[in-house]
């Protein structure tokens, strides 16, 4: 049996030991220095500090963000149309009102012929040699209309402003028939003639089963001279235009070919037919057979000179009926130039009623008259 005193004294040890240990729970007994490490072990301290290292890592993910939206592609504004060209907008009149402005034409990427003539457009394109002609063969004649008696030099032509009857305005229904690369095909064209006695307007459109449709367009002024071309548009795939400034005595192309000048009495392709047949109206005793009438005549590319020869009158058989005709002929002065013929008929104001183009390459176009009626 344990004596009872070591048994006291073990027993107050062993309380002294467990006081010593739990002794950081009692906050009586904790002393200064150990009070200061107790607070910093709290994380009171701690937490801050890793708030501090991390403040720099809010301002990354905004880098990483910034990028995200860049996938995001903006809608690609709509490009303005180009104004048209100053001078080609016609005057308003009683018959014509003004046109609305129009977006200029990119060049084709594809040559438009460049003597394809307004009556005859289904016929196929010359070779590219054609648009890019020489400054020499660009420039008209600096007389304008030259008339040259049978017989008589080229230099002796007359240059004096010939006598002009305007035809009535019509609508002429024609059939075709022509050759392609080697097919044969047959269609139907109109020409629409129109004016008031200062405007004019021509139309003419032709379309081929398999090749497609042309239109070609003139209006402009009737002058003392005849007609006045302000604009000339031909239109196949897309349309070319030519813009006729006499003012300034120019005429532009919106196939960004170079321009040309030009000079009172110039025509168009389609206008020429037009002033040629007003011109024999007004006194047909003055052109006999072999005489030369010269124009100088813009397609939707380039001016050039067209020289026809008036031959002897035919009597032709047409799906109109029989009419009397004078015929003109052009024939070619290079050797991708067309050849153009055209028969007027006196009883129609000298209005085509047969017209014949010819390629180099041996395809043709012939429009024979169907029909005149008013317009």
């Amino acid at each position: 049996m344990i004596p009872r005193r070591p048994l006291l004294l073990i027993t107050a040890v062993v309380l002294a030991l467990h006081a010593l240990v739990l002794g950081g729970t009692a906050p009586h007994w904790t002393s200064t220095p150990a009070e200061d490490p107790l607070r910093f072990s709290t994380r009171t301290i701690a937490l801050p500090a890793a708030v501090a290292v991390a403040a720099p890592a809010p301002s990354a993910p905004p880098a990483d963000a910034a990028p995200r939206p860049a996938p995001r592609k903006k809608p690609r504004p709509t490009p303005a149309p180009a104004a048209p060209p100053s001078g080609d907008t016609p005057a308003a009149s009683t018959l014509f009102p003004a046109p609305l402005p129009e977006a200029e034409l990119p060049p084709s990427p594809e040559p438009a012929p460049d003597d394809a003539t307004a009556l005859a457009s289904a016929a196929p394109a010359p070779p590219p040699a054609v648009a890019a002609s020489t400054p020499a063969e660009s420039a008209p004649a600096e007389q304008g209309i030259a008339i040259t008696p049978p017989g008589v030099a080229e230099g002796a032509a007359s240059t004096q402003a010939p006598a002009v009857r305007i035809p009535a305005p019509a609508r002429l229904g024609f059939d075709v028939a022509g050759q392609s690369k080697g097919f044969q095909y047959s269609a139907r064209a109109e020409l629409l003639w129109q004016h008031d006695g200062q405007q004019y307007q021509a139309r003419q459109e032709i379309s081929v089963l398999f090749l497609g449709a042309r239109t070609q367009t003139s209006v402009g002024e009737i002058t003392a001279r005849g007609l006045q071309p302000r604009r000339f548009g031909d239109r196949s795939r897309s349309e070319q235009a030519a813009h006729f400034d006499f003012a300034q005595g120019r005429v532009t192309f919106s196939a960004n070919t170079p321009s040309a000048a030009i000079v009172p009495g110039a025509q168009d392709r389609l206008s020429v037919f037009l002033q040629l047949g007003a011109l024999l109206a007004a006194g047909p005793q003055r052109f006999p057979v072999g005489t030369r009438i010269s124009l100088p005549t813009v397609s939707a590319r380039a001016a050039d000179t067209w020289t026809f020869t008036v031959e002897d009158e035919e009597t032709l058989d047409l799906p109109a009926g029989a009419l009397r005709t004078v015929q003109l002929q052009r024939l070619p002065r290079r050797d991708y130039d067309q050849k153009a013929q055209v028969w007027l008929a006196p009883e129609l104001d000298y209005l085509p009623a047969r017209i014949r183009i010819t390629q180099a390459n041996g395809d043709f176009a012939e429009l024979n008259l169907r029909n005149h009626t008013p317009p």
